[in-house]
Parts: C-alpha cells; structure tokens; sequence
C-alpha cells in the first residue's frame, strides 16, 4: 500500500515527452553551434531557392509579356520593380531568369566537383607519370582564367546550355582535383589504406570506398566556395552575349539589356545585380562557416 501511494504521489514523467525535449534541445545546438556565417548563408540561400522554386506559382506576370504602353516605368502597385524598355515586369523576369542562372551554375558546379574530385584521388593514388601529367594540366588550365578559356570554347563550338555547361566545367575541375590530390596523398598513408591494400583491393575500390569518402567534407566546403564563381561567370557570359539565348533570359542577360536604359531608370541594374551578389555571397558564407568549423575541429583535435 505504502509503494503505491509513493507511486502515485511521483508518476514516472512519459517517455515522448522527454524524447521530444531531447531532440528540440539537440537540435537548437546544432544549429547555435554553427558559425554564424554559415547560418546567416543558409537562412538567405533557402529564402532565394523557395522563391526560384515557387516562381511558376508567384510570378506576377508572364515574364516575356510586352506592354508597349507601360515600358520604362518605375515602381508602382502593378508592377513592383517596374518594367523594361520593352514593357516586361522586371520582378517576374527576375524570378524566372534566376531559375536559369542558378540552376546552370549549380549544375556546372556539381559536374566539377564530380570530375575534379575523382580524378584529383585517381591522380594520387596511381602516382608516377599519371600523376605528373594531371598535375601538369591543373596547372596549365589554373593559370588561364576560366572566363578566356570559356568564351574561346564557346566561340568556336557555339552557345546553348549544352555549350555554356561544358565549357565552365571543362575549366572549373581543377580545384576540386588539385585539393583532392593533396587530401588523398594524405588519406593513402592512414592504416586502414595500408589494410585495404594488404586485403588485395582494387586501386578504386579503395578510392570509392575510402579515399573520397574521407574527403567529402572539404571538398563539400570548396564547392560551396566556389559557388558565387560560377555564379558570376555564368552571368559575366550571358552580359557579353554569350550564355543563354533569347527569348530565355537570366540576370547576366538582364544586365546587357538594362544597359542602354541605366540612367533612365536604375533599377534595372541594380536588380539583376543584387540578386547575384546576394545568392553568390549566401553561398560564400555557406563555404566560409564550414572552412571555419574544419579547422577549429582540426585545431581541437591537434
């Protein structure tokens, strides 16, 4: 009687509960645990990736409709940012046009990353010739900067996506291979390589399963860096005419066509120009907070 009144007296708290606090109180860690950069960078990276997502959806215009009648004129009630010297309405064409710029950076970055993460691992891992060779190329190519190597493959094969996405990742695979190198040249002195090696596996095997795994982080960390880059380079060919074509638009594109307009009405610069600023520094600020957690994790661990 006397455990049953203490029983009832102190109920055992249920587990769901606790369950749930527990993992609310995990997660609020890790996200204050983060560098602030990296938070900043993800709140204003999501924020534009809902907006690009859902722009089919929110656009409030067709972003090629033309109305002659309302062509240059500044921001109001039914067009926002205004309209182009052609009538359009400078929001709906900024919504749609960073579809196309983002997406072809990203994109790009991601055939980079691949390419240059696995050659840069194959490079270290054989050695000799193979090795000399490849590093030899990364320098090459390094040394040439990626715009001039771009607009000269562009030029003599022609534009399009297919074009612009194969020119900016035959240029941009190389830091991806050359930090690759240098962490693999590392991960292939650890034991558990030396254990593979001894077990008779293969040279990729041992660089699918244990080199490039080992390295993701940092090369994770250099690909958001690298971001903002293509980004820019992206809209840096489109300026120059040399991206994507009409009736397509992206913000490189809206550039060259605000130009002639600038002075007139302003906003048709600053627009296409702050959006890649402000979606290539949140990707920055990504790729920062990470290089910073990897090195207070290796500061920590030393």
């Amino acid at each position: 009687m006397a455990l049953s009144s203490s029983l009832s007296r102190d109920p055992v708290p249920s587990t769901a509960p606790r369950r749930l606090a527990h993992l609310t109180a995990t997660g609020l860690r890790a996200v204050t645990g983060r560098h602030w950069t990296l938070r900043a960078g993800a709140l204003v990276l999501a924020l534009v990736l809902t907006v690009l997502l859902l722009t089919p959806w929110i656009a409030p215009y067709d972003p090629a409709h033309q109305d002659l009648g309302q062509r240059l004129s500044g921001p109001g009630t039914h067009h926002l940012l205004g309209t182009d010297q052609l009538g359009r309405d400078i929001l709906s064409r900024l919504m749609y046009g960073g579809r196309f710029s983002v997406s072809i950076a990203a994109v790009t970055l991601l055939l980079s990353a691949v390419i240059g993460t696995v050659i840069g691992a194959f490079s270290a891992r054989r050695g000799g010739i193979v090795d000399e060779v490849v590093m030899r190329t990364t320098d090459l190519l390094i040394s040439i900067p990626d715009v001039i190597v771009a607009l000269f493959l562009i030029a003599a094969f022609g534009t399009g996506y297919g074009m612009l996405i194969a020119a900016l990742t035959i240029v941009g695979w190389t830091p991806f291979a050359r930090l690759m190198r240098g962490l693999a040249l590392e991960i292939n002195s650890r034991e558990y390589i030396e254990a593979a090696e001894a077990l008779g596996c293969s040279k990729a095997f041992i660089v699918f399963r244990h080199v490039i795994p080992n390295a993701l982080r940092p090369v994770l960390s250099l690909g958001f860096l690298r971001f903002g880059h293509k980004l820019i380079t992206v809209g840096g060919l489109s300026y120059l005419g040399l991206g994507v074509q009409p009736p397509d638009s992206d913000w490189g594109a809206m550039l060259l066509d605000a130009q002639p307009y600038m002075q007139r009405l302003p906003l048709l610069v600053i627009a296409p120009g702050a959006a890649i600023f402000v979606t290539a520094l949140s990707v920055t600020l990504i790729g920062h907070g990470m290089e910073l957690k990897r090195k207070r994790r290796r500061t920590d661990a030393a």
